[in-house]
């Protein structure tokens, strides 16, 4: 195992949970199928590129033939992608090539399942990874219980009664309110019209 490659197990454990936490078998399969390269960009740690680089070349004048060096970035967008597993956004730096992975695969967790451990070149692509290996494998150890369709219909009734409750609660709020308020301003007004009977009658 590579020095990157040895760096980057150690941040996926501790962005997963910790050794102690984890399958055994999860972890060795981590180890095995690590990237062994050694050159990555910077910025690809913090993403999803699907294998895409800087491309290196020349740029060749028209006039003389002359070259000189040049670099091809690959086309990077920053979009807000849906995971199932999280139920939420994400907001992830991706290049253009891994967004048609991930809409071929079906999203961006089945993208990441399907993808093995030593075609993801980035510390974040392989810490997503292994965190939803780790949700998936907690999610098959839970108990399921299904409900016949009578239950169900008597759940939703239950539901639609507790909603209509609340409905008329708010209304009997509302009501209430409006009712003190009528008060409160007959009131200012007697006071008012008692004010104004007893100045006539001090004039007087």
């Amino acid at each position: 195992m590579s020095f990157r490659a040895r760096e980057m197990y150690k941040k996926v454990v501790r962005r997963v949970g910790g050794e102690g936490k984890l399958p055994a078998e999860l972890m060795a399969s981590v180890k095995n199928l690590l990237p062994d390269s050694k050159v990555v960009m910077g910025r690809a740690k913090r993403g999803i590129y699907a294998g895409r680089h800087i491309q290196f070349g020349n740029k060749v004048s028209e006039d003389g033939g002359n070259k000189s060096r040049r670099t091809w970035k690959p086309n990077v967008q920053e979009k807000r992608l849906f995971s199932y597993i999280h139920d939420r956004h994400i907001r992830v730096k991706v290049t253009t090539h891994a967004l048609r992975c991930i809409d071929k695969a079906g999203g961006i967790d089945e993208y990441l399942l399907k993808t093995p451990y030593n075609k993801m070149d980035t510390e974040m692509g392989v810490a997503w990874k292994a965190k939803i290996e780790k949700m998936y494998s907690q999610l098959a150890q839970m108990e399921v219980g299904f409900f016949s369709p009578e239950e169900e219909t008597k759940i939703e009734q239950g539901f639609e009664e507790a909603r209509a409750a609340k409905r008329e609660h708010r209304r009997e709020a509302r009501r209430a309110l409006a009712k003190q308020t009528q008060l409160e301003a007959g009131n200012a007004g007697g006071d008012k019209t008692a004010e104004a009977a007893s100045n006539v009658a001090v004039k007087s």
